[in-house]
């Protein structure tokens, strides 16, 4: 296995946004062209391509809220065709990895739909807790305090 993250650009944009969640998954997460376009709205945003050698295999995103003074995991899929083979903590341990080496921060946000349990588990893994907030969309908030 070679999990690596690559900006999103013009030449894997097409693959990202063609990359889905199982049906019973698509409440919880948004589409990666919304998510993309959403990166649009202001510099904060890093919308990254999750690859497995050649092979993309998901999609994250994450950020700096200067006016919150505090970095996000906004967005973090593996594509339907490739669940179930343990990508999920591997990439989460990267990806946790990767954002404390670019923001130097001591704590990392994520928002979360409370019956996502499957996703609540893996985060709870990894020492994210609900920290009492709700964000903007009413969707509960956990921290992981580094």
């Amino acid at each position: 296995m070679n999990i690596y993250f690559k900006k999103v650009t013009s030449e894997n944009y097409k693959k990202v946004i063609l990359l889905s969640v199982e049906e019973s998954q698509r409440n919880f997460i948004e589409s990666n062209e919304v998510s993309l376009e959403e990166s649009k709205t202001g510099d904060h945003w890093r919308p990254v391509a999750i690859y497995n050698d050649n092979d993309i295999i998901g999609f994250a995103m994450y950020g700096y809220f200067h006016c919150e003074k505090r970095v996000w995991l906004d967005r973090l899929m593996i594509d339907k065709n490739h669940q179930g083979k343990g990508y999920g903590k591997i990439v989460l341990k990267l990806l946790i990895n990767h954002i404390i080496s670019e923001y130097k921060c001591d704590e990392i946000y994520l928002s979360i739909l409370k019956d996502n349990v499957n996703a609540q588990r893996l985060y709870e893994e990894f020492n994210f807790r609900f920290n009492g907030e709700l964000d903007i969309s009413g969707e509960f908030i956990m921290v992981l305090k580094i």
